[in-house]
């Protein structure tokens, strides 16, 4: 399957769409390293937020103060979410145990 063929104005306005995504979660992570924003706000916020939805489970836990990617992926095993799920992916009994098991341990 090839890709579609782009005008010059297209591929610039997917890169700024792709820039502006990026910039967003990369905020969200600052925020959730600083303590300034919880996973729960992440959660919530991903319904509404393109862009946060997209982020990977693993890549906000690892977000997160004292969590590296061996104990993010122990969290994960433990509340049956998959290795590569997205935020967006999460059921609403994942999210509620995941803002529970993150609770827990602040």
């Amino acid at each position: 399957m090839s890709l579609p063929s782009l005008t010059a104005q297209e591929r610039a306005a997917a890169l700024e769409k792709a820039v502006a995504a990026r910039t967003i979660r990369s905020d969200i992570k600052s925020g959730l390293k600083t303590g300034s924003v919880s996973v729960a706000d992440v959660i919530g916020a991903a319904s509404e937020e393109p862009a946060l939805g997209r982020l990977k489970v693993t890549d906000l836990l690892e977000a997160l103060p004292g969590i590296g990617k061996v104990r993010a992926t122990l969290i994960m095993s433990e509340l049956g979410i998959a290795p590569t799920r997205r935020v967006r992916g999460l059921g609403v009994h994942q999210r509620r145990a995941l803002v529970e098991h993150l609770g827990q341990q602040q």
